[in-house]
């Protein structure tokens, strides 16, 4: 079965390059003020796709467990050098569209600065809700193609797509950007409820992140950032949906949640250094506190 391309940030020094030296503590601060927003109270197990170096992850206080997923390997040891080796962060590294885990264990899942990069975001999306259970909450952020700056350009005509249209636009090899009535439409045929949406990144401009304090502006954006009930017109947008029901994510052994992202068997048997599946014969290495479903070592 063939999957869409994946953006693999391996050997990246995206945590350092663009957040710590690239001129982005407003926009970091912005986004940790909408997460606050949007968080529920707890939870025991929460799925933090496109988790990167873990520059969210100290961010989601309440939940018991949270596993870090990234398809680069080099983010992930990262992450860990940064949070550590404690039982209540697992490392995993796999493909979004070929999720390692039996469906509906998680009570949480976010998605931050990383559907922008999905080819086929759908697939992606149907991915995160295969794994959630009952009343799981679900925070996505994504790129917003309808913002005022893209409206601005069209209409002076220096830019040839339209921000009006449905469909997303890749305006950079595997960058895209969506439109909010497309990713509500995606939500809604899940089975997830939009509970709130924010705007965020209102004052993305380099001469007023030159000219101000980033913690001036990212409280003015947290002052803004609940018109995004009623339109969405900046580069950023937190969208915060759940699914029916009640429940409680999963607890146990970890190895006991996973599943084989080629076959889907379940469960897998630990043997040490990599989990072994019973139904195809593919193995999975487990190297330095990460969980490799990448490629099988068989």
């Amino acid at each position: 079965m063939t999957t869409p391309p994946v953006c693999d940030y391996e050997g990246s020094d995206y945590q350092t390059s663009f957040w710590e030296q690239g001129g982005r503590q407003y926009e970091d601060r912005a986004e940790a003020i909408a997460l606050k927003r949007l968080l529920p109270a707890g939870g025991r197990l929460l799925l933090e796709l496109g988790a990167g170096a873990g520059r969210n992850t100290p961010r989601y206080q309440g939940y018991e467990r949270i596993v870090l997923l990234d398809y680069s390997r080099t983010q992930l040891q990262q992450a860990r050098a940064r949070l550590g080796s404690s039982e209540r962060y697992i490392y995993v590294a796999a493909d979004i569209y070929k999720l390692p885990f039996i469906d509906g264990i998680f009570d949480g899942a976010t998605m931050i600065r990383t559907l922008h990069h999905m080819a086929e975001a759908p697939k992606a999306l149907a991915q995160v809700r295969r794994v959630l259970g009952p009343g799981a909450t679900f925070i996505l952020e994504y790129a917003n193609k309808l913002n005022l700056k893209a409206i601005l350009r069209y209409w002076l005509g220096r830019q040839s797509w339209s921000p009006f249209s449905l469909e997303p636009v890749e305006f950079a090899a595997l960058n895209f950007d969506f439109h909010p009535k497309a990713i509500r439409g995606w939500l809604a045929e899940l089975g997830f409820d939009v509970q709130k949406v924010l705007t965020v990144s209102h004052f993305r401009m380099g001469f007023l992140k030159r000219t101000l304090p980033a913690g001036l502006l990212a409280g003015l954006d947290g002052w803004f950032q609940p018109s995004g009930a009623l339109f969405q017109l900046t580069p950023s947008v937190f969208v915060r949906s759940q699914l029916s029901g009640t429940g409680s994510g999963a607890t146990g052994k970890m190895v006991d949640l996973f599943c084989c992202p080629e076959c889907a068997t379940h469960p897998l048997q630990d043997n040490g250094d990599h989990l072994a599946c019973p139904g195809c014969g593919k193995k999975w290495a487990l190297r330095d506190g990460i969980y490799d479903f990448r490629e099988s070592i068989s």
